[in-house]
């Protein structure tokens, strides 16, 4: 199974360089400022995507997507939109939450604390996990040098142990890192100037 992460194209993603697949994930920030207009644009382009199989997210900037969200869930029909929300494709189990740490004013942000909870939802036997924000210390370095993941995300994700943890939020610290038996995948493609990068999974563990 050859699956294709992206993350934080920020309505720029007709300049993301999306490579072949089966899966295509997008780990949230599909719009600039989140309105139903950039949504329905964004949902065109996947419609030009040829991967048999599309996840989608909301991040941080994604306002439409928490107000009001109904009407922006309608707009993506090229894909299957995930908000604390599971489905299963060809055997393996993914699950999606847009959720982050408090950080300003901007949507889907919740104390640590809240998200707790948020990430206690998280099905045991999640193969792919997808969320906004990283986990506390993974690939989630800014550049001030802090690290802006949750605790209780990484806590809960060394709980699940899913084989792929796909995430953005923090453009600057895109990439792989494997350990523990877990990928993490930093997707950011940098306000959608990038290309996707490609995880390969058996689909049976």
């Amino acid at each position: 199974m050859r699956i294709v992460c992206v993350s934080d194209t920020h309505g720029r993603h007709q300049l993301t360089e999306v490579p072949a697949g089966d899966i295509l994930i997008h780990a949230g920030d599909v719009t600039t400022h989140g309105s139903l207009e950039d949504a329905e644009e964004f949902n065109r382009w996947l419609g030009t995507l040829p991967h048999r199989h599309k996840i989608v997210i909301a991040g941080n900037h994604d306002f439409c997507f928490q107000e009001p969200p109904a009407e922006a869930r309608e707009r993506i029909t090229n894909a299957s939109y995930l908000e604390d929300s599971g489905c299963e494709i060809e055997g393996l189990k993914f699950y999606g939450s847009p959720w982050t740490l408090l950080f300003f004013n901007w949507a889907f942000m919740l104390s640590e604390e809240e998200l707790a909870d948020k990430w206690a939802r998280i099905p045991n036997d999640t193969d792919i996990l997808i969320t906004h924000g990283p986990p506390h210390g993974i690939l989630d370095e800014t550049n001030r040098g802090e690290c802006a993941g949750s605790l209780s995300l990484l806590h809960r994700v060394y709980e699940v142990k899913p084989r792929l943890h796909v995430f953005g939020h923090i453009h600057e610290a895109a990439g792989r890192s494997d350990f523990g038996g877990i990928t993490f995948l930093n997707a950011s493609t940098q306000m959608g100037v990038g290309s996707g990068m490609v995880v390969e999974l058996n689909q049976s563990s």
